[in-house]
């Protein structure tokens, strides 16, 4: 029996919010499956807002007709397609949009991953901190290493 992992088994579970963070923790997530033959798993968590008025956050204010977890879908999938462009080198990326608290999600989609990869800092009430709450969550509790990329931070590229 062999101790390897099969490379479908592997893959990377990385936190969009669609910030400029999460954007650079997908890229880098990108370029080190590239790297290792796994695949990307994108995560995005969404919550009802306790009301309306001030729901700041990832998602935004849903259009008429559109519910929070669609609006979220969406928000992912443009966010995916965005910063994967047409690179000539792909990689397989599966989307998941799950409700409820973003840390916790993401601890639950890490379970069984290689890597969980987070931006330094989110869409929340105090985007400005240094290492935002969800990422330090992570650090702690998560089952697999955890990579928290900040937002200015360029993947390096082959020769």
């Amino acid at each position: 029996m062999s101790d390897q992992t099969r490379s479908e088994d592997r893959y990377i579970v990385v936190g969009v919010d669609s910030s400029h963070g999460s954007k650079a923790a997908l890229r880098w997530a990108l370029a080190q499956a590239r790297l290792t033959g796994a695949t990307v798993e994108a995560v995005a968590a969404w919550q009802q807002p306790a009301t309306y008025e001030y729901s700041y956050g990832a998602v935004p204010f849903p259009s008429p007709g559109d519910s929070i977890a669609t609006t979220a879908e969406k928000v992912l999938t443009e966010t995916v397609a965005e910063v994967v462009g047409t690179s000539d080198q792909p990689v397989d990326v599966r989307v998941k949009v799950a409700h409820g608290p973003a840390a916790q999600i993401l601890l639950e989609a890490a379970a069984g991953a290689e890597l969980l990869v987070v931006g330094s800092r989110g869409h929340g009430a105090f985007a400005g901190m240094l290492l935002g709450s969800v990422s330090q969550h992570c650090t702690h509790h998560a089952p697999c290493p955890v990579i928290v990329v900040p937002d200015d931070v360029k993947p390096r590229t082959s020769p």
